[in-house]
């Protein structure tokens, strides 16, 4: 599969489904994004981004089952696909690559 590029958001959203395993969903996605970076991440936002990453190829989803609080409606849950871990990597060392040798103590 080729190589396509992780802006920065859907990395953090890649990163949450990472760590939050096979059956991630939007409100803890946003929960994770939030606690770990103090960054506000909108639903929005967040559905774009896992959009974009299931179109990319890094992610797959299914609809769970009904769930009564929620009036019937099913979740639609985020797996990490194998190689999305490998991408992830790559995107890590190349920005860490670039602070290499910046002087960060202006």
């Amino acid at each position: 599969m080729p190589r396509q590029s992780l802006g920065e958001f859907e990395q953090l959203v890649l990163l949450a489904c990472v760590r939050l395993g096979p059956d991630a969903y939007s409100v803890p996605i946003i929960a994770e994004i939030e606690s770990r970076t103090g960054r506000n991440a909108s639903h929005a936002a967040v559905y774009v981004a896992l959009k974009r990453l299931e179109k990319k190829g890094y992610v797959s989803s299914r609809l769970g089952d009904p769930i009564p609080e929620r009036g019937g409606r099913s979740k639609r849950h985020y797996e990490v696909l194998p190689h999305s871990l490998e991408e992830l990597r790559a995107a890590r060392d190349a920005l860490l690559n670039m602070w290499e040798g910046v002087e960060t103590s202006r």
